[in-house]
């Protein structure tokens, strides 16, 4: 069964995605996710213009040696652009071999280790009232989990807080990027008190989770984790830039809060240092820009031996192709924790038909051949691409900063 049709789809059904279409000589669709949120004309690119050529012709079987030969075969490796290419194929692979077998994914990764993937919705406010509101709101659906993120009084605007009553995007549509003020100090004074309150309404069943989105330093980190003791967080995300793996070692001196991070890892040698030194409680790495599902599973392995869990990335920037696929591995690995699950606006569903579902706090991938996803290309072709940038950072002196 040879690969014989390679296509690049960008579509824009309320925000970005590029989606892998690979045909075989027998006739079976696989797809694979390539949206990286902010660059995403740079994956097609690099999909459509250096990948693609090379898939023609080959076995579609193959899915490690076109790994290998993709990643290897390149002199410069790595890199989000790249690795998010390579997922790309590498998904699309695993959804033509479900569907050659007539077996969901899962069921080729060794079958199911849970009867489903526990899922975390995200809440928010602008105050601590509304985000109670949100909270909430988020149970009565189902969840047993809610990462939860609060408006700072002192700033104007919070990234990963919705601004009205729309659901919260991160990806602002326009030419340049949208900026933001940042303040640790005022932060760092306010989030111990907004969980506070939280428990104080919920009491202490609920799973609440917290994303820094790397804006503090290590010391800062810490703090903040020390402070968040009492009310027992399932994690707290992403505390500080995770390039340099000394800046963890000092959180995890000083803070038994629970750690995640890794979303924006794209492959196996960010993790090694991290998980050999059981740096993290979790890693948060995804088939949709970590390298697909085979790569994704040899860092979950390595996790395994330390104790460490899943955490996988689902925020909207995931097409419904990519959280399939997480939610197949998910399903089958031993070590699994969480799964992230920012719902897309109805239209996305639309044009990424898919199987997975959500009941009582879980989702399980459903019982499709492959992926359980399909694309419906003549309503995406309604909706072209349209540039849209995350936001960036700044102190108030002006000071470019993490986020």
């Amino acid at each position: 069964m040879r690969i014989e049709h390679a296509e690049v789809i960008v579509c824009s059904p309320g925000r970005n995605f590029v989606t892998l279409k690979l045909v075989t000589s027998d006739g079976v669709v696989g797809y694979g996710d390539a949206t990286l949120n902010g660059r995403e004309l740079a994956a097609a690119s690099y999909l459509r213009d250096h990948l693609a050529p090379l898939l023609i012709g080959r076995d579609a079987h193959r899915i490690e040696d076109t790994w290998q030969y993709l990643y290897r075969g390149a002199y410069w490796r790595g890199g989000p652009v790249a690795m998010t290419a390579i997922s790309a194929v590498d998904v699309a692979l695993w959804d033509i071999k479900g569907k050659a077998c007539g077996l969901p994914v899962y069921q080729l990764l060794g079958g199911a280790c849970r009867d489903g993937c526990l899922a975390y919705a995200h809440a928010s406010g602008r105050d601590v009232a509304e985000l109670l509101e949100a909270v909430a709101a988020k149970l009565a659906l189902g969840y047993r989990a809610v990462r939860a993120q609060a408006g700072v009084p002192e700033l104007r605007k919070v990234y990963g807080v919705a601004t009205g009553s729309e659901a919260y995007e991160p990806a602002a549509r326009g030419a340049r990027p949208d900026e933001e003020v940042w303040d640790s100090r005022a932060y760092l004074r306010h989030v111990p008190g907004v969980f506070a309150a939280l428990r104080a309404q919920f009491g202490p069943e609920p799973a609440l989770l917290h994303d820094v989105h790397h804006r503090l330093t290590p010391l800062q980190a810490a703090q903040l984790g020390r402070a968040l003791e009492p009310h027992d967080l399932f994690w707290l995300e992403d505390v500080t830039p995770a390039e340099n793996p000394d800046a963890l070692r000092l959180v995890r001196e000083h803070t038994v809060t629970p750690l995640a991070i890794g979303e924006a890892f794209n492959t196996f040698w960010h993790c090694r240092t991290i998980l050999q030194d059981r740096l993290v409680d979790y890693i948060r790495v995804k088939p949709s820009h970590t390298g697909g599902i085979s790569h994704v599973r040899r860092i979950l392995a390595l996790a395994e031996l330390s104790q460490i869990r899943s955490g996988c990335h689902g925020a909207t920037d995931i097409s419904p192709v990519g959280m399939a696929a997480a939610l197949h591995v998910g399903l089958a690995i031993p070590n699994f924790g969480i799964q992230e699950h920012q719902r897309h606006e109805p239209l996305v569903d639309a044009v990424f038909p898919h199987a997975y579902r959500f009941d009582d706090g879980y989702l399980h991938p459903g019982d499709e051949p492959g992926l359980g996803v399909s694309l419906d290309e003549a309503l995406a072709a309604q909706h072209p691409y349209v540039a849209a940038y995350l936001p960036v950072n700044r102190l108030a002196d002006g000071t470019m900063h993490d986020w």
